[in-house]
């Protein structure tokens, strides 16, 4: 429910009351006399999706924008005629004024938003380099990135310009000094007692998972474009959606830090797909639903200006996303096929080494690696297969050019094979 107050002008007050009483409000009046303009303050409750139609039909009865209006939300209201305006007004979202309020108040002040930017992004690093979700999604928490995008489309639906702006500014700065700071975290801790030594960084699964993204990530934040529309225009879960469209941007700001702080520009080029892919996929969700949820600007002859910057903005971002999705789409396919090598080989070589009908069986394996990414995939180099066995007699000297045969007979992929022997003891 919100409670509603207005300052109502002089010579205003019976249209007023009168378009009160037409929509079946209940309401209390009291005499202004602090300003000479007013002749009372009129307070009556009403649930959220009826302020915005409710002040229109206001307006016409003279209340004039620059009037003095609060809208509260209450805890409790108790009223026989609540029900009949909740089942008129059935809906959920909040009006247009308390929509915008709200996502002015998501971007915060520069400095609080870029020091929260510096804080969380310095934790997303670590978490990265830690190979820790816990960590990483505890950067989340505190990450204030779902303001600048809620703020950016409000301002483009509801037509106004300078929350519009401040939402791109706020995006585009602060990924980019997300991604200044994960890359001079990295350059100070590299090669310190605080990551292992000759660390290389593709080989963290939180950061592969980062700069080798496909068409899931979209998916992502596509949800997460949604689910912060939803929330904001209900006017709850904002904190808990938040930390989703965070997840979506600033690990993989981070990663792209890393990778220009180990001069591995692969990971940078592979994370910054990932970044620009899940910042439009946000801005399109939140844009396409707050003009499809029928938010408008509140004067009448901006509505056509609107939806036009509107739609002018969604078919930029569509093709912008159209063109990034080549990338998600060729890191997909390659990852798909380089998945079904490695199951093929992980088969193969259990057949050959596990069972009592294995030609190997009197080999214990050990351990297998498989090294075969979608860049080797396109790249067409060969997969490398490391196998370590602790033998029981002498091996024959081309063992591994036997695995590596029927490998390749079972893969159909080039293959070089590589065997390790281990001699083990165990003390009495």
């Amino acid at each position: 429910m919100r409670l509603v107050q207005v300052l109502v002008p002089r010579g205003k007050r019976d249209a007023v009351l009168d378009a009160l009483d037409e929509e079946g409000v209940d309401y209390a009046v009291f005499d202004e006399t602090g300003r000479t303009e007013f002749s009372a303050l009129v307070t009556f409750p009403v649930p959220p999706s009826a302020v915005e139609p409710i002040l229109e039909k206001l307006r016409m009865a003279g209340v004039e924008e620059d009037a003095f209006t609060i809208v509260l939300q209450p805890e409790t209201v108790v009223s026989k005629r609540i029900a009949e305006l909740k089942r008129r007004y059935s809906g959920f979202n909040i009006a247009r004024e308390e929509l915008r309020e709200r996502a002015a108040e998501m971007a915060p002040e520069s400095s609080t938003f870029f020091s929260m930017t510096f804080i969380s992004t310095i934790i997303a690093a670590t978490g990265l380099l830690l190979d820790s979700s816990a960590v990483i999604i505890g950067a989340m928490v505190i990450a204030p990135l779902m303001g600048p995008a809620m703020a950016a489309s409000v301002g483009t639906v509801v037509d106004e310009p300078k929350l519009a702006e401040r939402g791109v500014q706020y995006q585009i700065t602060g990924l980019l000094v997300a991604i200044a700071c994960a890359a001079l975290f990295g350059f100070l801790v590299r090669g310190t007692v605080l990551v292992p030594p000759g660390l290389d960084i593709r080989t963290v699964p939180a950061i592969t998972e980062r700069f080798t993204p496909n068409f899931l990530s979209l998916l992502l934040a596509l949800g997460a474009g949604a689910a912060g529309v939803i929330s904001l225009m209900r006017g709850a879960g904002s904190v808990i959606v938040g930390v989703m469209i965070a997840v979506a941007l600033v690990p993989p700001a981070a990663t792209v830090g890393l990778g220009i702080a180990w001069l591995d520009f692969g990971v940078a080029l592979g994370a910054t797909v990932n970044v620009l892919v899940n910042l439009l996929s946000i801005n399109l969700t939140a844009l396409a639903l707050l003009w499809v949820s029928g938010y408008r600007p509140e004067r009448t002859r901006s509505v056509g200006q609107a939806r036009s910057r509107t739609l002018w903005r969604i078919a930029i971002i569509l093709v912008a996303i159209a063109v990034l999705s080549l990338g998600l789409g060729l890191v997909t396919y390659g990852t798909n096929r380089t998945t079904v090598y490695q199951e093929q080989a992980k088969g193969e070589i259990q057949h050959m080494f596990v069972g009592p009908n294995a030609e190997y069986a009197g080999y214990q394996l050990v351990d297998t690696t498989i090294t075969y990414g979608p860049l080797d995939f396109y790249q067409e180099k060969p997969a490398h297969v490391r196998i370590v066995t602790d033998p029981e007699g002498e091996p024959p000297n081309d063992l591994a050019q036997q695995i590596d045969r029927k490998i390749t007979q079972r893969t159909g992929q080039k293959t070089t094979v590589e065997v390790v022997f281990v001699r083990s003891q165990e003390s009495t």
